[in-house]
């Protein structure tokens, strides 16, 4: 996959990451946005690093998927600890 297909990729995970962790971030949907993008690269490098699973070529692979919102998530929940929430 080429750069432009992981970044869709990052703002469709980053999307699924927020519907599965609802609630309001500190940095709203541009932060959002970029977590899921990071997400999506962060997700495919610890998949082929640590799991040995690379990372297919083919958009719509399900442990491709799988990989980018799982790294949105993680992205997610350490940006929220760190940063914390923006209700407060």
């Amino acid at each position: 996959m080429g750069i432009v297909s992981w970044i869709v990729l990052g703002l469709l995970a980053g999307a699924i990451a927020k519907v599965l962790l609802p609630g309001r971030d500190p940095g709203g949907l541009i932060g959002t946005t970029v977590i899921g993008i990071a997400g999506a690269f962060v997700g495919g490098w610890l998949s082929a690093h640590f799991l040995h699973r690379p990372v297919t070529k083919h958009f719509f692979d399900g442990a491709t998927w799988a990989a980018a919102i799982g790294g949105s998530l993680v992205l997610l929940i350490l940006y929220r600890l760190l940063f914390g929430n923006s209700r407060d």
